[in-house]
């Protein structure tokens, strides 16, 4: 009883507070607002934000998840126009029960000569844009918006499936004002997990209700013989909803304007609802997947997951003349890794399961990543290889923290080597190599799902370090122009990267590119490599520049790394909260050989740097030495894991901090 009184008193301070923020009505108040009065640099802001999400009962269909939200967003300079198009994601699958975005009803507001002026959202604003084969987006876009405008907007999603979605309540701008209420049948339980670094205390109740139920009886007549019939029978059901209450206000914003990051939104606080469990009147309770073992063996058991690895006909003939001409483990992965590339390409859907089958992939040569990748698996397991499909969430996606299906949405293959060695596989990738993984598949670990159906985790990072290696070689006349050249390597997941965004591109524009980038003219260009994937990328420029030395009073000063030297600290924040993530291990080196011109002498030189990060992190080195006429430098910026935790956050920063500093550094040329 005393749940319920304290559920009452807060419904109603709600319904209080809901009226301060009545739909479609705006104060001059909030027009006028030049800031935002907790974060002057906040761009736009929520100045109230309002979900329900409940279940309602369907005749013939069950209950539906019907969530309705009301937010209002204020506008402060141009910068927060962005707000003006809100995004919604929604499941939308090509076959099968689809959630609908509906009951959409927005308003602008801006003053004009001291008049509110209220303008309607059109449906003209307001359109779908599809995501993938199972989930769209409803873009609304508010018309006439104008720094200082108030945009107020409302819409519901009604969903067909039991999940509720996250329980978002920061993100990239500050909340004034936050309520949310959450009503979950007793039929329904659900495990609430937090996320991410700002909390808020979750107020739990029960309410009382009942719904209404009908079913199909059958009943049957013995007066003129046995006859069946049947009768649909209504009844009254008394019903507990339990209630979860969030209300907070000026939330801070985490923003996204920190380098290194897979996504913000993992670390943005909010909690998520998983079910575990159901139990509806005169049925036995079920249990549902809570583990990352009852999520890996329910994918796999799947027929558009398991099923399809042991479909192996279709390839048969093509694999024994592929086995004709390998012998040891390695041969056998390039070779059926090189086939599976070539003849199935990636129409850039991703997903744990396949879409049209990989019998029909392989005919069309076209398919999913689930379709690529399951298909590379099967081959590797009918050659005699003890491979297995690893799920992962891409960097997109997002850390899947808690058990879930969800959390998967991308599949690769991995070999365990009679080594002991494991090699991972994403043959979606035309200029992937083995163990080299694109990008989007470098978040932090996936899970291995063997034969029977068990699971383990594994490590998705390289131990190879993305390698960037610069050669420089130049001389500086008298007029002050240096002319050389540099010769610049990229290795493993920099080559990979290189090949993907520039082999396609004309060399003029890549040219212009460069030479916008370094400030320099190139007067000689060439790139080798670009196809052999086994090979680093090489590429050679000659160039000429005349802004690289400065004279003042007779004295010339030259960056030791000339275009090459890290001016700005790309670590700003004073504390960070989640970690930083390279995606990968990497290094980068600068040679630079500075010929000393004539009539010139060295009056001074930086001194050398050698500094390293707590737990051997990474490494900073920097040295300038004369040999002869000759000036070289020597820097080499290594980092050996790819995620740094929070709590190295401020050593990094003091490192980079010094590392800007020593490059930035002159060398000091006088006459003799």
């Amino acid at each position: 009883m005393k749940k319920i009184t304290i559920v009452l008193l807060l419904l109603s301070q709600i319904s209080l507070v809901a009226q301060d923020y009545k739909f479609g009505k705006v104060s001059k108040e909030e027009l006028k607002e030049e800031f935002y009065p907790s974060d002057a640099s906040a761009d736009a802001a929520y100045l109230y934000k309002s979900r329900r999400t409940y279940f309602t009962y369907v005749q013939d269909k069950g209950f539906q998840v019907i969530t309705e939200i009301h937010e209002r967003i204020k506008i402060y300079n141009k910068s927060g126009f962005d707000k003006a198009t809100k995004s919604i994601t929604y499941y939308k699958p090509e076959k099968g029960d689809n959630e609908k975005v509906t009951s959409i009803k927005g308003y602008s507001f801006a003053l004009e000569s001291g008049k509110v002026k209220k303008e309607k959202l059109s449906k003209s604003s307001i359109f779908d844009e599809k995501l993938s084969r199972y989930r769209s987006i409803k873009k609304i876009t508010f018309p006439n918006v104008k720094v200082g405008s108030v945009l107020d907007l409302e819409y519901k999603i009604i969903s067909p499936y039991r999940s509720i979605d996250d329980v978002d309540y920061q993100f990239d701008i500050p909340v004034k004002l936050l309520n949310y209420k959450i009503e979950i049948p007793e039929y329904y339980s659900f495990t609430k997990k937090t996320k991410g670094y700002y909390f808020i205390d979750i107020k739990e109740g029960i309410e009382n209700g009942s719904i209404t139920m009908s079913q199909r009886v059958r009943t049957s007549e013995k007066s003129m013989g046995e006859t069946l019939t049947s009768q649909v029978v209504t009844s009254k059901v008394n019903l507990k909803t339990n209630i979860d209450i969030y209300e907070s206000e000026n939330i801070p914003a985490l923003k996204n304007n920190e380098p290194y990051v897979t996504d913000v939104k993992n670390y943005r606080g909010g909690v998520k609802y998983e079910l575990a469990s159901t139990k509806f009147p005169n049925s036995i309770l079920k249990f549902y997947s809570n583990n990352w073992e009852d999520v890996s063996e329910q994918i796999y058991k799947s027929e558009s997951f398991g099923a399809e690895l042991e479909k192996t006909s279709y390839y048969k003939d093509d694999l024994e003349e592929i086995l004709k001409t390998t012998k040891t483990e390695s041969e056998k992965i390039d070779a059926i890794f090189q086939f599976v590339k070539n003849q199935v390409k990636w129409n850039n859907y991703n997903g744990i399961y396949t879409d049209n089958g990989v019998r029909k992939a392989f005919k069309e040569r076209v398919g999913n990543i689930a379709d690529i990748n399951l298909m590379l698996t099967s081959m590797l397991r009918s050659a005699g290889l003890d491979a297995n499909p690893v799920l992962l969430s891409t960097r997109v996606n997002g850390v899947p923290f808690f058990p879930t299906i969800e959390g998967f949405n991308y599949v690769i293959a991995t070999v365990a080597l009679q080594s002991g060695e494991t090699v991972l596989l994403d043959a979606s990738e035309e200029f992937s190599v083995p163990n080299i993984l694109p990008t989007r598949a470098l978040n932090w670990k996936g899970r291995k799902v063997a034969k029977d159906g068990t699971s383990s985790w594994i490590q998705l990072t390289s131990s190879k370090h993305a390698l960037e290696d610069h050669n420089v070689m130049v001389k500086i006349s008298e007029d002050m122009l240096v002319k050389g050249l540099i010769r610049t390597n990229y290795d493993n997941l920099n080559a990979l990267n290189y090949r993907k965004n520039y082999n396609h591109i004309k060399e003029e524009e890549l040219k212009e590119s460069l030479e916008e980038k370094y400030g320099f003219e190139i007067d000689g260009y060439r790139v080798v490599n670009k196809e052999y994937l086994d090979k680093p990328i090489v590429r050679t420029l000659q160039f000429s520049s005349d802004n690289l030395v400065e004279n003042v009073n007779g004295k010339l000063y030259v960056e030791p790394l000339l275009f090459l030297s890290e001016h700005q600290n790309p670590f700003k924040l004073e504390d960070r909260k989640f970690p930083v993530d390279f995606a990968t291990p990497w290094k980068e080196s600068n040679t630079v050989s500075i010929q000393v011109p004539e009539g010139y002498k060295v009056e001074t030189l930086p001194e050398p740097l050698a500094i390293g990060l707590p737990d051997s992190l990474g490494v900073f080195k920097f040295q300038v030495t004369q040999q002869g006429n000759k000036i070289r430098t020597l820097s080499v910026l290594q980092f050996n894991n790819a995620l740094i935790a929070p709590q190295y956050y401020a050593a990094l920063k003091g490192f980079y901090s010094q590392l800007v500093e020593k490059q930035s550094e002159k060398i000091v040329l006088i006459k003799i």
